[in-house]
């Protein structure tokens, strides 16, 4: 079986060493760029899996960095590793093109369940989505493959990671209301704030991809959680 291939930005040295020596425990094959420059040129020449990125780093940053790799065309997953956790930078990463994010300091394991999540190696509940499909008002969704097709054109987008566990999780709670607090637990391990407003910009996200139907709509019941409405 072929190795993930990661390509791992960052201009911390001992840092990069690490976490570099901790993915290649785990049978990942790693390539490091020491900053944002020499991240890209690596990444359009050996299209790696995957990204791992610092934000702030010399001659280009993480987000600059990846509006460009977004630019080309590919949709690569991509994790920032960053200690700025301000809502600003919440939303100007996703808005660059990041598909989640993982908090300075961080622990191997963590770093590792991230990035098999976000390559979808891994479930939101074990394999319990497989085969399973959604009607959601004039869309249909394939949770396995992350689809999103609006039937009456028949286009279809296929969904990041984080964004097709989100819709996946909601609509496996058909009419109910799923507490933010089960969503945000069972996918970023924590409620904190920084958790928090990355999955509002995610559920703002999804809600942008729904509105060709007027009828759909995720509602939010403010301090206790969500619910798909169709």
């Amino acid at each position: 079986m072929k190795k993930i291939s990661v390509l791992l930005v960052e201009d911390e040295p001992t840092l990069a060493m690490i976490v570099k020596d901790a993915l290649e425990a785990e049978n990942f094959t790693v390539a490091v760029a020491e900053d944002g420059a020499s991240g890209l040129e690596m990444f359009l020449r050996d299209a790696p899996d995957i990204v791992v990125s610092d934000v702030m780093m010399p001659k280009m940053s993480g987000f600059d960095m990846v509006r460009q790799i977004r630019r080309s065309g590919s949709r690569v997953p991509v994790l920032f590793l960053t200690a700025r956790t301000s809502v600003d930078d919440v939303v100007r990463g996703f808005e660059a093109g990041g598909n989640d994010y993982l908090k300075k300091p961080f622990g191997m394991k963590e770093l590792v369940v991230r990035v098999m999540a976000l390559l979808g190696r891994i479930g939101t509940e074990g394999e319990s989505g497989a085969g399973t499909e959604y009607t959601i008002g004039k869309y249909l969704f394939v949770p396995e493959r992350r689809l999103l097709t609006y039937l009456p054109d028949g286009k279809s987008e296929e969904l990041p990671n984080r964004e097709s566990e989100i819709l996946e999780r909601l609509c496996a709670g058909g009419n109910r209301l799923v507490p933010a607090k089960e969503i945000l637990l069972g996918l970023w391990g924590d409620d904190d704030f920084f958790s928090t407003r990355s999955f509002q910009v995610l559920v703002s996200r999804l809600r942008h991809r729904l509105s060709k139907d007027p009828s759909v709509s995720i509602m939010n019941i403010r301090g206790e959680g969500y619910r798909l409405v169709f």
